[in-house]
């Protein structure tokens, strides 16, 4: 039996909720990018390629989208939206940065790292904010 999240018609994505702890006073700060063609803050995130591994995936558009390598951690609940008229799935992982330098391009033009609160408060979208409240806890 196939998972309806299989059918073609649905856009299979995958991203990263993006932590460190701060170089300031160690504590959690997440990583939220500002995608200038949509002007949203978002997490990390991407299509995948045909035939990839979600997780590798979620770990190549953090590093493409923030110049950070990643640690994956725990998976987190999928998110489900309707994308241009079609459904979209987007899995998630909780994944501390381990490295990397951000450089500024045409589709992430910014990064910030926050606190949990403002960061649920800075993200565009209400369906990205459960995605902290399940890293928390973890």
């Amino acid at each position: 039996m196939t998972h309806p999240d299989d059918d073609d018609s649905v856009v299979q994505a995958a991203g990263c909720v993006l932590w460190r702890r701060s170089p300031i006073d160690g504590d959690l700060e997440i990583c939220l990018v500002h995608r200038p063609k949509y002007d949203d803050w978002s997490h990390p995130k991407g299509k995948l390629k045909r035939e990839e591994d979600p997780l590798t995936g979620a770990l190549r558009e953090v590093e493409e989208e923030t110049g950070c390598t990643a640690e994956p951690g725990t998976e987190l609940p999928s998110v489900h939206y309707m994308a241009n008229g079609r459904p979209k799935r987007v899995r998630y992982w909780a994944a501390e940065a381990t490295g990397g330098h951000f450089t500024p391009n045409d589709e992430v033009d910014r990064i910030l790292w926050l606190s949990p609160a403002a960061a649920r408060s800075r993200l565009t979208q209400y369906r990205d904010r459960t995605l902290i409240d399940e890293l928390l806890p973890r």
